[in-house]
């Protein structure tokens, strides 16, 4: 097969890039690059946990190198900016918590990378992410692509993926889905992909910004946010807060507040009255939540009837049962016990076993 790999410069994708070169098929390689930070201070600006950086560069040409393939450099800046990081400012300015990296996959990776693989000519897009595709034939003689899980749980990707559309599905591979982690360091040093055992750091959180958190990212572009008071829910004033976008739900630490003997998180924040809530440990768990911009991968459970699926509402956080309800455009999800740190903007993703069935964007309304 001709195959283009989607090649960041990581661990990762230089593995993949020798394991389909050495299965025998013929291998293309495309780097992109995406919009950082240029108000970020310029020290940070080189971390290695961040992907981007001259060490990820310098590998992903080292690599193409090696094996001898082409390797085309596809500039995303623009896109990146116009559908990830501007809707994700947008999103802390009204309060909710937005997961730029399912749309990212979904519109600017996975859309931009198959468009230059047809292109191209390929026959699959492959791609570091530990996930795992299959096929099922139906009984009309049809066939439908599968999102699973991968096998190595703690690395786990799928959750972000879940936007994907059959047609893109059924034109993408991940090659490591099977693997552990593990495995795929000894690969990278059977195959000579060059990295410091010792000091090597994979990309981790947000790749636009350096910090590990977003605050020091969000008080560079959002100038205007003004302090405010912090609330129980019968409307004490216990605290004032730095900003609503500088907060998120479920958070405790950092909150300010002294004098209390019981540890309060944030359940709420409200915009309009730029008040920010808090509640007691155990007052903040929430069992029921509605999510809208539905996205299902193979299959849609039936309308306005309760199904039983299990769910997580963060990438790597543990799937918990609960019933499912929806009527097409939104879906309502109970869970069996509550759950702290339900945050509108994030996405609730639905699976059933291994297999990840769709998802969705939490609203506010929650309880």
């Amino acid at each position: 097969m001709k195959i283009l790999v989607a090649m960041s410069g990581g661990i990762d994708s230089s593995v993949v890039v020798h394991m389909l070169k050495e299965q025998g098929h013929e291998v293309l390689g495309v780097r992109f690059t995406l919009w950082t930070d240029p108000l970020a201070p310029p020290l940070a600006q080189i971390l290695p946990s961040k992907c981007c950086n001259a060490q990820t560069i310098a590998r992903a040409n080292q690599v193409a190198k090696d094996v001898d393939i082409p390797l085309q450099i596809l500039d995303l800046e623009d896109e990146f900016k116009r559908d990830v990081v501007d809707p994700f400012l947008k999103g802390y300015k009204e309060g909710h918590t937005p997961n730029p990296c399912i749309g990212c996959n979904r519109s600017v990776k996975f859309g931009r990378l198959l468009e230059l693989s047809d292109k191209l000519g390929c026959d699959k897009l492959a791609t570091g992410h530990y996930a795992r595709t299959t096929e099922e034939v139906q009984a009309d003689g049809t066939t439908r692509h599968l999102l699973l899980e991968a096998v190595d749980s703690s690395k786990d990707q799928s959750y972000y993926l879940y936007g994907l559309s059959q047609d893109q599905l059924s034109k993408v591979m991940f090659p490591l889905g099977e693997l552990q982690k593990s495995e795929v360091f000894a690969l990278a040093t059977k195959y000579g992909v060059p990295y410091e055992e010792t000091s090597y750091k994979e990309s981790q959180d947000l790749c636009f910004f350096p910090e590990k958190e977003p605050e020091a990212f969000l008080k560079r572009y959002i100038t205007d946010s003004k302090p405010g008071d912090i609330k129980l829910e019968d409307e004490t004033v216990v605290g004032e807060h730095k900003g609503i976008p500088f907060y998120t739900i479920g958070q405790r630490k950092g909150l300010g507040i002294g004098g209390l003997k019981i540890p309060l998180h944030v359940v709420r924040k409200e915009p309009e009255s730029n008040t920010i809530y808090v509640a007691p440990d155990g007052a903040d768990l929430k069992k029921e939540l509605r999510a809208i911009d539905l996205r299902w991968v193979s299959w849609i459970p039936e309308e306005n009837e309760e199904i039983t699926f299990e769910a997580r509402i963060h990438s790597l956080g543990t799937r918990r049962k609960g019933t499912l309800k929806h009527d097409g455009k939104s879906l309502l999800f109970r869970f069996n016990e509550g759950l702290r740190g339900i945050a509108s903007g994030q996405s609730i993703v639905l699976y059933n076993g291994v297999e990840i069935v769709g998802g969705g964007v939490i609203t506010e309304e929650m309880r």
